[in-house]
Parts: structure tokens; C-alpha cells; sequence
């Protein structure tokens, strides 16, 4: 008996990479799948129906139930029609994992407004137009049948490129961050439906080895244990899990995942202050404190510190 018999999923992107292993994972546990892949390059650019066809017929192999989608998620009435789809296949919706993706990398003054404009569209934008239809379905079936509680799942991908960041990649930074605050405002309005999610994952696939060869080094690398850290399907477990009913009191988190580690995020807080007696400051007394203020400050994370910790470089 698996973790999901007879649940349905959708997984954007699902035609290499991440997704292709999240793909597998969730048909291990018996969930049938809706498999979406536009099947473009990995700067968006083209398109080949195959990838998701292929994707598709190797699922089946797995015992379940899976059709192709070659929808591009930055349609917001495609999106839609993902949503119709899956539900007219297999007579329901419960999953959503985001995972489609695509790469422009360039330096903030060289970047062109497409480049910024396409990678917003399908990371950030992309995410919305899918969470949104899910969310109304979701919502529809919650209130027809309170004894569901909040059974559907959203399962989003940010980045270390927003949460860190990253030299090159404003735009995919921009866009990564924003689904990681997009998945805990999600899970506040959603939390009597479903549980909304959001995963970090550090995984050599064609984004972190192909579109950027500078990390592709420290993607093969193995541990001291011969470990691949940065296998994709080492990510999968844990979209597996949060897509499951041992999930259902987890929401608006954002976990990196990487390995043989699950690592809890916690975003923007407050790390140190400073007062002034219950009077405004003026700009020379701020001088004078503003080294009081970042000296309090923990040292900030970094992706190359990360890497390294993970292998030796």
C-alpha cells in the first residue's frame, strides 16, 4: 500500500530533472499523474511534445495512471485547462507540485526587459496561475464536503538564488523569492482547503549544470561516504511526504532540501535593533549607531559556504 493510492497529481516541468524524480516517487506511493512539460530548452526556447508522451508511458510502467500535458504554465487559461484535465481523467485533483522552470541569466545592466519578463513569467507567474485554479477547485469541493478538511496539497520550488542570492540572476532570484512569500500567504487563505508548501531543492539538473556551468563542478561531486549529494531523486521523498495525509498539519513552510538533509527556512525577521528612548532619530545619531545595529547581526548565509559544507571542494 503506498502514501498516495489513488491520488491525483499534477507536476509542472515534470519532464526531466526534479520533476521527472518527483514524478516517479509519487507513482511509487500510487498516485496517478498529470505530467506537464512544454518540453523547451532550458532558456524556455522550443518546444517538444515527446518529453511529456515519454514521461507519461514510463509512469504507466509503475502501476498508475498518467497522461501528457504540453501546456506552457505562463497561460493563465492554460493553467485552467491543466486543472480540467487532470479532473476529467481521473475524476479529481489533489496535488500541485510547481516545478517548471527555465533560466536567462545575465548581470542586472546587461539584462533585457524579456529576459526579466519571461523568467517572472514562468516561475512566479507560472506558480500563481496554477495555485490559483487549484485553489478554486480546491475550495469548491472543501465547502461541498466540510469532511474533507484540508485535503488538497500545494507543493511550490523556490531557490538559494532568492533566498540567498546569486550573481547573474536577479530576475530567477526575484521570481524564487516571491514563491517563497507566495507560499506563506497561500497557506493562510487556503488552510481550511489545503496545506500550501515550498521546497528548496539544491540538485544538479540542466538549470544548475547546463545554464550554469560554474556550479556544474560541485554538482558531480560525491561526499566522503561516495554519496551523489546532489542527485535529483534524493529530493523526492520529500515532495512524496509533503503531498501525503501525514502532511495535513504542515503549512507555509519552506524546506531546503539537498541530500541526505532537510533543512527548515524561516524568512525575513528581525535579527537586531536598536532604540532611541521614545524619540525619532535623526540621520548624524544613526551614523553614529549604525555599526551597533550590524554588529549584532549573525553572519549571513551563503550558497558557496553551503556547497562546501555539503562536499569537499
Amino acid at each position: 500500500m503506498g502514501m498516495l493510492d489513488g491520488k491525483v497529481a499534477i507536476i509542472t516541468g515534470a519532464g526531466r530533472g526534479l520533476g521527472f524524480e518527483e514524478a516517479k516517487a509519487l507513482a511509487k506511493e500510487g498516485c496517478n499523474l498529470l505530467i506537464n512539460d512544454l518540453g523547451a530548452g532550458f532558456d524556455g526556447s522550443g518546444a517538444e511534445t515527446k518529453v511529456a508522451d515519454q514521461v507519461a508511458e514510463e509512469i504507466k510502467k509503475l502501476g498508475v495512471k498518467a497522461v501528457a500535458n504540453y501546456d506552457s504554465v505562463t497561460n493563465f487559461n492554460k493553467a485552467k485547462g491543466m486543472i480540467d484535465q487532470a479532473i476529467s481523467e481521473f475524476g479529481k485533483l489533489d496535488i500541485v507540485v510547481n516545478n517548471a522552470g527555465i533560466l536567462r541569466d545575465r548581470m542586472l545592466f546587461n539584462m533585457t526587459e524579456a529576459e526579466f519578463d519571461d523568467v517572472i513569467g514562468v516561475h512566479l507567474k507560472g506558480t500563481f496561475n496554477m495555485t490559483r485554479h487549484a485553489a478554486a477547485y480546491f475550495r469548491e469541493k472543501g465547502k461541498a464536503d466540510e469532511s474533507l478538511g484540508n485535503f488538497g496539497r500545494v507543493i511550490n520550488t523556490a531557490s538559494d538564488a532568492g533566498l540567498l542570492g546569486n550573481m547573474g540572476q536577479t530576475n530567477y532570484g526575484a521570481a524564487k523569492a516571491g514563491i517563497a512569500a507566495f507560499t506563506i500567504i497561500c497557506s493562510m487563505e487556503l488552510k481550511k482547503y489545503a496545506t500550501v508548501n515550498c521546497i528548496v531543492p539544491l540538485a544538479r539538473t540542466r538549470l544548475t549544470v547546463d545554464a550554469t556551468p560554474q556550479t556544474a563542478t560541485f554538482m558531480e561531486k560525491l561526499d566522503e561516504t561516495g554519496m551523489d549529494v546532489f542527485h535529483p531523486s534524493n529530493v523526492a521523498p520529500m515532495i512524496v511526504f509533503l503531498a501525503s495525509d501525514n502532511a495535513k498539519k504542515i503549512s507555509g513552510e519552506v524546506f531546503r532540501v539537498v541530500g541526505d538533509r532537510i533543512m527548515l527556512f524561516q524568512g525575513w525577521h528581525t535579527v537586531n535593533q536598536i532604540k532611541n528612548d521614545h524619540k525619532p532619530f535623526t540621520p548624524q545619531l544613526i551614523t553614529e549607531r549604525i555599526r551597533e545595529l550590524m554588529k549584532g547581526a549573525p553572519k549571513k548565509e551563503t550558497l558557496m559556504a553551503l556547497l562546501g559544507d555539503m562536499v569537499k571542494m
